[in-house]
């Protein structure tokens, strides 16, 4: 159960939502400056992200991190 958990595909929707409402506009500017969480593009455009590359990619950016 935590396995999948932690292999969770979310949307972008999910995404902007986890991240407090940020708008698509600045999710995808940060994909432009390759700052955003790792994403993988499904065959039909649309774009997923793993649950701990998101869970990981937020520990990198908590201030005070190490």
């Amino acid at each position: 159960m935590a396995r999948e958990r932690a292999t969770e595909l979310l949307t972008v929707r999910q995404v902007l939502d986890e991240l407090g409402g940020i708008s698509r506009r600045t999710f995808y500017r940060w994909r432009q400056l390759r700052t955003a969480p790792r994403c993988i593009r499904l065959p039909n455009g649309e774009l997923r992200v793993r649950r701990d590359v998101l869970n990981d990619w937020l520990e990198e950016r908590r201030e005070g991190a190490v």
